[in-house]
């Protein structure tokens, strides 16, 4: 899993038919700094399926790949590749 903010919507109004009823945000990974906080360390943004209704400005729990799919698509089979998994109240860690 990776920790994210979430940083925009994405609106497709034609799109894969089992991705309809999925709200898709752009999210940026983030990783922790020297200073003990979460940063940016990536140019690199990513479309993630909305399972939890998180919303722009959270920090996000993403998951990617056959987890991501899984997750989204229960009887569905959508083409899921990230999907927004949990919304992170705190973090801590020591480095």
């Amino acid at each position: 899993m990776k920790i994210g903010k979430v940083i925009g919507h994405v609106v497709s109004t034609k799109k894969d038919e089992r991705l309809v009823g999925f709200k898709l945000l752009v999210v940026q990974v983030l990783h922790p700094t020297k200073e003990g906080d979460l940063g940016v360390r990536e140019d690199k943004y990513h479309v993630a399926v909305d399972l939890v209704g998180a919303g722009v400005g959270e920090l996000v729990l993403l998951c990617s790949g056959s987890s991501a799919r899984v997750s989204a698509s229960e009887e569905k089979g959508a083409p899921v590749d990230e999907a927004i998994v949990g919304i992170i109240d705190t973090v801590d860690f020591n480095l």
